[in-house]
C-alpha cells in the first residue's frame, strides 16, 4: 500500500543538519505515526514520503523554506527583564517555552542588556536545510 492521503503512516527516522549534526531520532523509541495530508509534519518531508511503501527506506533533503521556513528578522523582539518569572535568570543561549494564544513555542535568547533581554522567536531550525533518513514501518 502506498502512502498517500488519508493514510495512517508509521515512520523511523533520524533527522540531520548538512553539517551532519543529528537534531532528532525515532530511535530507541517509539516511532512516528500520523494521518498522511493533514499537516502534522513539515511540508518538504511530507512530500518526500509520497508514494512510499512499507518497508521502503529513503534519503530525504528538505530545504528551509519546505522545513520551518527562512529565518525572519522581524522574530527578534526586545522584551523586558520584569517579563521573566523570578526563577530565571536569562542568558544568552538560554532556550525557553514562551506561551503564545494557541500553544506553546520554543524561543532563545540572543542578547541579555539591563532593562531588557532579546528573544529570537524563530523556530531554533528555520533558516536550516534538513536531511532525513526514514523508514517506513507501516502504511494503513
Amino acid at each position: 500500500m502506498k502512502i498517500e492521503n488519508g493514510k495512517t503512516v508509521v515512520i523511523h527516522y533520524e533527522g540531520k543538519l548538512e553539517n551532519g549534526d543529528q537534531f532528532d531520532s525515532s530511535k530507541g523509541r517509539e516511532p512516528l505515526e500520523f494521518v498522511f495530508g493533514n499537516g502534522s509534519i513539515i511540508p518538504g518531508l511530507e512530500k518526500g514520503l509520497e508514494g512510499l511503501e512499507k518497508g521502503d527506506k529513503k534519503e530525504i533533503t528538505v530545504e528551509a523554506k519546505d522545513a520551518y521556513g527562512e529565518r525572519k528578522p522581524e522574530a527578534l523582539q526586545k522584551v523586558d527583564k520584569s517579563q521573566f518569572p523570578a526563577d530565571i535568570k536569562p542568558e544568552v543561549g538560554m532556550q525557553l517555552m514562551a506561551q503564545t494564544e494557541t500553544s506553546e513555542i520554543p524561543v532563545t535568547i540572543t542578547d541579555v542588556q539591563e532593562e531588557f533581554v532579546i528573544v529570537d522567536f524563530n523556530h531554533p531550525l528555520a533558516g536550516k536545510n534538513l536531511i532525513f533518513n526514514i523508514e517506513v514501518v507501516d502504511v494503513r
